[in-house]
């Protein structure tokens, strides 16, 4: 039998996100009665194919695309792998790869193979940040070569949440004929974005973070890109992506889009005020802690913060007796006892970044679960200190 905590105070959304009601209701029919195969011939699955392509423009105006250039996968880490892949493949005689040393596991993973698996002798350029986790522009500007096949630079960071300036790297990569690929996990349904006016050549979506099922995403392949798809089979997607469709999970992903447009003004009013006030309430409230990320080109929800000479995951822990859910950094690298490798990056010191907290927000947030935050947490602090070898206070 499942059980779940009395109460949850969820602040983790970066992980995973709460599935909407309305995209739940939306789902549900194709759960249920409306099971046909959107790829029949007759009017049962036909209807269901409708319903998958009403899905795909829904996705297309959140991100200000068309519905063509909008291929359905099962997550965003697919949608990555699909675009560095094809590149790689659209031009083997490109050896060359261009990223940041911040990225999700989905891109840094598969860097890391292609660089030292045996047979593929990639040569992968990773961009350093900053103290608040900023790109140098003139070090990137130095590393497109006629020799890189694709730059893969995510939108906005996971664990910090800072924003990386895309655009203005997407139109120096194509000055350079270079493909452009986002991981804009993340960002997508908290940043307005127009990619009819970008250049942007692949983009990476996922529905579970913003409130659909998980086991949906998508990747935009702007029209008139080359494309080779990673999972063959039939003609679905037309032929990009082989495989019977989720149907249920894309009409929760379209839904979920639709609510995104709709709420993005909360999410950069009311949402980002509540962060801010969680972020200044645990600053002045616990001694030794610092804000990691830069202050305002930053995700709207997001607040990642230092304790210092404290064990992020005992932290964790101690919240969770009280129901708080946050994390110590990517939900993808949970359970590993290593620093982050952003907070590395970023020169955070060893003393902080063990002791790093995300505190990622939603629209389901409260003024009242922030206060709760802020209350609990000094104490919790406080008292892991007093049994750490490290601390002098």
């Amino acid at each position: 039998m499942t059980t779940v905590c009395e109460k949850v105070v969820y602040m983790d959304n970066n992980a995973t996100t709460r599935v909407a009601p309305e995209v739940i209701e939306t789902m549900m029919p194709y759960l249920t009665d409306a099971y046909g195969n959107p790829s029949s011939m007759h009017t049962f699955g036909g209807q269901v194919g409708d319903a998958v392509r009403k899905s795909r423009q829904k996705v297309a105006t959140l991100l200000g695309a068309e519905p063509e250039e909008i291929t359905f996968t099962s997550c965003g880490t697919e949608s990555d792998s699909s675009a560095i892949l094809s590149a790689l493949r659209t031009y083997p005689e490109k050896r060359h790869v261009v990223t940041t040393r911040v990225e999700h596991p989905a891109v840094k993973s598969l860097c890391d193979n292609l660089e030292t698996v045996t047979g593929h002798k990639y040569k992968i350029t990773r961009l350093k940040v900053d103290s608040e986790g900023m790109l140098d522009m003139s070090e990137y500007e130095g590393a497109l070569t006629d020799d890189t096949a694709i730059v893969s630079v995510m939108w906005a960071n996971n664990e910090t949440g800072v924003i990386f300036p895309v655009e203005k790297m997407a139109r120096m990569a194509r000055q350079q004929g270079v493909l452009f690929h986002t991981d804009a996990v993340q960002a997508v349904g908290k940043l307005d974005i127009n990619l009819k006016e970008l250049d942007i050549d692949f983009l990476s979506l996922s529905g579970h973070k913003l409130h659909a099922p998980k086991g949906v995403g998508a990747l935009y392949i702007k029209r008139g890109t080359l494309f080779v798809p990673f999972l063959t089979g039939g003609h679905q997607e037309s032929g990009r992506r082989g495989g019977t469709e989720n149907v249920a999970s894309i009409v929760a992903l379209g839904r979920a889009c639709e609510l995104a447009g709709e709420k993005m003004a909360e999410e950069n009013g009311r949402v980002k005020m509540l962060r801010d006030k969680l972020e200044e309430g645990l600053l002045a409230n616990v001694p030794k802690s610092m804000l990691n990320g830069h202050k305002t080109h930053r995700l709207p929800n997001t607040v990642n913060i230092s304790f210092e000479y404290v064990e992020g995951e005992a932290i964790l822990l101690h919240m969770n007796r009280h129901g708080i859910c946050a994390s110590s950094g990517s939900a993808c690298t949970s359970g590993s006892l290593e620093p982050s490798h952003v907070l590395r990056a970023m020169g955070v010191p060893f003393t902080a970044a063990h002791g790093s907290i995300r505190f990622s927000l939603s629209i389901y947030n409260t003024e009242e679960e922030v206060d709760f935050v802020v209350e609990k947490m000094p104490a919790i602090i406080a008292s892991l200190r007093q049994m750490s070898p490290f601390w002098k206070g």
